[in-house]
């Protein structure tokens, strides 16, 4: 049989597989690292039950992970990004509010680790929220300190940002001492999992403490007047960090309501802008100077 009537079924099968395959599944590059090697502590048993995915989200995810974004050396500044995609703890904007973030600030010179928790309003979830996702949250930031030196990261500048429900897994994390475990037999557990920096996008209304401490991260606080669900919630923490005379910027667009992601798709100016507001304060706190300078010091 002459070659090429071998090679088109064979191009042929493989154009149809690569056609099936991916559109059921989020648009990932980057490493993507299991938080605990042999599964989540209880539930080692789910650690192989595949995710699903479609368009726009992420669920049932029992083995929670990070996917690892980093910038190119040469424009690396030491800093990283722990990102917390919203969904209302049901589901995962995975891309709008995981791959685009991560690659925006990968644009930066950022790293960006997106996290994939648990999802405890999910149906048929045996998680719980207020304590499942903060886990997930804690493990992730310890987990992105111990492999600091290999990814050119400095451990003193280590933000986390979230997004709606994603918010609020940040802010489960962030108010505390996030003192590690002197005595863990697994070295990650033994890392701070305190943020150094918080980037709040319409952050939800849970796990807002009931005040901020002076040792609370600096924070970047941005949504939408007119967003029923989480404006509320976002002036409520920008008052709490004044209250704490805690460095703290804040942005209320007038519109845009609630989920607009990094503003790509919206018609309005100042929500497709926004993340230029972001870019402006993380140049402000020294978050996008090079690594090793004496600019590149801990947010304050």
């Amino acid at each position: 049989m002459p070659v090429r009537f071998i090679l088109v079924p064979i191009l042929v099968s493989l154009f149809l597989s690569i056609s099936f395959i991916i559109p059921g599944q989020a648009q990932e590059k980057g490493t993507t690292i299991p938080l605990w090697p042999k599964g989540a502590p209880g539930f080692e048993s789910r650690r192989n039950e595949p995710e699903q995915a479609k368009d726009w989200w992420v669920k049932n995810i029992h083995n929670p992970s990070v996917t690892v974004f980093l910038p190119p050396k040469e424009k690396a500044t030491g800093a990283a990004v722990v990102i917390c995609p919203g969904g209302g703890h049901r589901e995962l904007v995975y891309n709008a509010e995981g791959v685009e973030p991560a690659t925006f600030l990968n644009n930066l010179g950022v790293a960006a680790i997106v996290l994939k928790y648990r999802l405890g309003r999910e149906e048929n979830s045996p998680y719980s929220v207020d304590k499942h996702p903060r886990q997930d949250a804690e493990r992730a930031l310890r987990l992105v300190r111990s492999h600091a030196k290999e990814w050119g990261i400095d451990p003193n500048r280590v933000g986390m940002m979230g997004f709606s429900a994603g918010g609020e897994v940040a802010n489960m994390v962030a108010y505390g001492p996030g003192t590690g475990d002197a005595k863990a037999t697994d070295p990650i557990d033994r890392l701070n999992s305190k943020p150094n920096f918080l980037v709040l996008i319409y952050p939800g209304p849970g796990f807002i403490p009931a005040t901020i401490a002076s040792d609370a991260p600096p924070a970047f606080l941005l949504t939408a007047n007119n967003d029923p669900c989480c404006s509320g919630s976002t002036i409520e923490i920008l008052q709490k960090y004044r209250a704490a005379k805690v460095p703290v910027e804040a942005h209320i667009l007038a519109q845009g309501s609630h989920g607009f992601n990094m503003g790509q798709r919206s018609k309005l100016n100042s929500v497709a802008t926004w993340p230029q507001r972001l870019a402006d304060w993380l140049s402000d706190t020294n978050l996008l100077v090079p690594a090793g300078s004496p600019q590149a010091k801990k947010p304050e």
